[in-house]
């Protein structure tokens, strides 16, 4: 038996395999200090849309590859024109224009047309216009951001979306070791309650930060994960793989009684893992795989870093946690205690005798679960997410409050176009409920004469070959008030360019909702129909994984359907991604008891004595899985400052705790409503 030779050679080379894991943890830590981390999930659109053709455009062809106002309270020309020259003087900068730029110093700013004035002057305040060479999100662009409030003072304030990024990155890496060391108490605390030993909680827990190590230093080979990514994969992996630890510490414990060598006893513990744990993790893998399918790479970039989390978990489990158990034996002996862990009889009692009052209820609570799953509000606005005492954050809100600035549009039209033309399509534009202002090279040039404008100010908005045009809507980012106004943008724009590109935050925006709506119906029909086709193989049965599918969905429809009913609006990412990791994370407490369940019926025992039998062995397992699985997240999701992060977490520890109680209550009920039993047959038949 492979299982068990393996497990005899872990055994052998306890002393190796334990050292060599320790000698992995330095390319593995490595590994994770050089991966990039990004933080701008627009660069998750798929490359051929054209907003991102549109964004390429921009950088490399006008040298933009991201801007940001900076708004200027109360200071006088001069001093913004000596401002100007300092911000010119960083490498990223490309162009900076604002009122000086335009009129210069000589003309009082009570002879500019009010056209042009009103839109980036009022009361004493001002707006700068600075163009970054280097993307949104890139390195550089941060650095840059970081710069500019060095030479700024209060009276300055820096919008737009890097300074948005630069202030999501440092908060979530000044939130991250916060959230492990939460996971990690909250998981020691079910854990001592779970076990008989005050130390072996800690080796679970070494073991599976190992693998997380491991998990997180070898995305460097994916060259980048996101800041989501980052600050979830830990604590999720944690809760995930969890359950196969305590699997393969309590098959030692079973298996110590019968053989009375520690060796031997832990080669049939690994065995048993193996043959377990390996089968019930693939469709945990093949939950968080099914992420891929997303067309927002986002999935991509969680599902894969998941997936291969749980992968090395399970190798840790069955190589370096029995070499670390063997070596620190001693320890774990001498600090037994009595376990604490209830049997959980009278839920198990509770659950036999009123099946029939819980088919009653889930046929109740479906239909009004289900609703609320489809109606929970989500929102795609980044900005929602952060603490309103962000310096970005206030920096938009001045821009909107002061300016009227609230999602501005870039839209680039061929330069050849008449300039007569151009006018009435931006008038045309401008008639639009919503529309604040237009800002071009062309209508500069008639508000203004030609000898007054700088070359560098032209520059700004043509080139060769494209003429570049602001436009400045009121609505909010991200709803759908913008999103059907840039679809009109589009009608007028095309009647005069068809090869005309409308890019910026605004468009961005609308192809992420646009995409996300369709992510979020195409990701679970993937990962339910994978995990359909495995738990087939697994469990030899068609009506079967439709049973176990069906109560974990249920289980789905309820968490997410609570915010609907709570009045509460959830980000975006949470609505698309929760489904599928709380079916593959969970869908293993209803495997647990239906395999017990099929062996019992099996070797010939009645249905309702079976599904007792089965839950009374699974109880204990499901409870301090799903208790660790809610620990890990939890308190993630209490603390952090990040909406994304925190409702992420949140909604993973609530729905562990709802498919725990569904699949203990909900999943005996059906088992034996749906086990039909012919008189005198005592075999198996769901």
């Amino acid at each position: 038996m492979f299982q068990l030779k393996f497990g005899r050679f872990v055994c052998q080379h306890k002393k190796v395999i334990l050292g060599l894991a320790f000698l992995l943890l330095i390319p593995a830590i490595i590994g994770m200090k050089a991966t990039r981390i990004n933080y701008d999930i627009l660069v998750y659109l798929p490359e051929d849309i054209e907003t991102i053709q549109g964004e390429k455009i921009l950088s490399e062809d006008f040298n933009m590859g991201a801007f940001s106002m900076v708004v200027v309270e109360d200071m006088k020309t001069k001093d913004i024109e000596k401002l100007e020259d300092k911000i010119k003087e960083i490498d990223n900068v490309e162009k900076v224009m604002g009122i000086a730029d335009i009129v210069g110093t000589s003309i009082p700013i009570q002879m500019i047309p009010d056209e042009i004035k009103d839109k980036i002057y009022k009361e004493g305040d001002t707006v700068l216009m600075v163009t970054f060479k280097d993307s949104i999100s890139s390195d550089t662009t941060m650095e840059t951001i970081e710069t500019l409030r060095e030479i700024t003072n209060e009276q300055c304030k820096i919008s737009g979306m890097s300074a948005t990024i630069l202030d999501t990155r440092d908060l979530s890496n000044a939130e991250i070791t916060i959230y492990v060391i939460i996971a990690v108490i909250l998981c020691i605390i079910v854990l001592q309650v779970a076990l008989d030993s005050y130390v072996a909680p800690i080796f679970l827990l070494l073991n599976i930060g190992i693998a997380i190590l491991y998990n997180m230093g070898s995305n460097i080979f994916l060259g980048q994960i996101s800041y989501i990514t980052k600050a979830i994969s830990s604590v999720l992996q944690l809760g995930v793989t969890m359950d196969f630890a305590i699997f393969l510490y309590h098959s030692y414990q079973a298996e110590q009684k019968r053989n009375p060598k520690k060796e031997e006893a832990m080669s049939h513990a690994i065995a048993k893992t193996m043959g377990s744990v390996v089968g019930s993790s693939l469709t945990t893998i093949a939950g968080f795989l099914a992420l891929c399918s997303m067309n927002l790479s986002l999935g991509k970039d969680i599902g894969i870093v998941m997936a291969k989390g749980v992968l090395l978990g399970v190798v840790c489990v069955i190589t370096v946690l029995p070499a670390m158990v063997l070596t620190f034996d001693g320890w774990i002996e001498k600090t037994r205690h009595k376990e604490i862990m209830p049997k959980f009889t009278g839920i198990q009692k509770f659950t036999m005798k009123h099946y029939k009052v819980i088919i009653i209820l889930f046929l109740i609570i479906l239909p009004i679960a289900f609703y609320g799953y489809r109606h929970t509000e989500v929102y795609y606005n980044l900005d929602k997410s952060l603490p309103d005492t962000l310096k970005s954050v206030e920096a938009n809100q001045t821009l909107k409050d002061k300016f009227n600035v609230v999602s501005a549009e870039v839209l680039l039209v061929n330069r050849e176009i008449p300039n007569y033309q151009v006018k009435e399509m931006l008038q045309k534009i401008e008639e639009l409920e919503g529309i604040e202002w237009t800002l071009g090279y062309p209508k500069l040039a008639e508000a203004l004469p030609d000898s007054m404008l700088p070359d560098n100010v032209k520059s700004i908005f043509e080139n060769d070959e494209y003429q570049m045009i602001i436009i400045n809507s009121s609505y909010e980012m991200a709803t759908d008030e913008l999103n059907e106004q840039i679809t009109k943008i589009n009608e007028i724009v095309k009647n005069y360019d068809e090869k005309a590109i409308l890019a910026g935050e605004g468009p961005l925006m609308k192809d992420l909702v646009e995409i996300s709506d369709h992510d979020f119906n195409s990701v679970n029909v993937v990962s339910i129909g994978i995990i359909f086709v495995i738990m087939i193989v697994v469990l030899k049965s068609i009506s079967l994984p439709i049973i176990l599918i069906t109560v974990i969905e249920f289980a789905i429809f309820i968490n997410m359907g609570i915010p609907f009913y709570t009045n509460t609006t959830l980000p975006f990412v949470a609505s698309i991604v929760i489904g599928t990791i709380q079916l593959g994370a969970t869908i293993d407490y209803a495997i647990l008891i239906t395999t017990k369940y099929k062996q019992y019926r099996a070797e010939g025992k009645e249905k309702k004595e079976a599904v007792g039998e089965a839950l009374k062995e699974s109880i204990g397992s499901i409870v301090v899985s799903g208790l660790c699985f809610f620990g890990a997240t939890f308190g993630v999701g209490a603390y952090s400052k990040i909406e994304m992060i925190g409702s992420l977490c949140s909604l993973m520890a609530r729905g562990a705790i709802v498919s725990m109680v569904v699949v203990i209550a909900v999943l005996p009920s059906f088992l034996i409503v749906f086990d039909k039993k012919r008189k005198g047959e005592r075999k198996y038949e769901c």
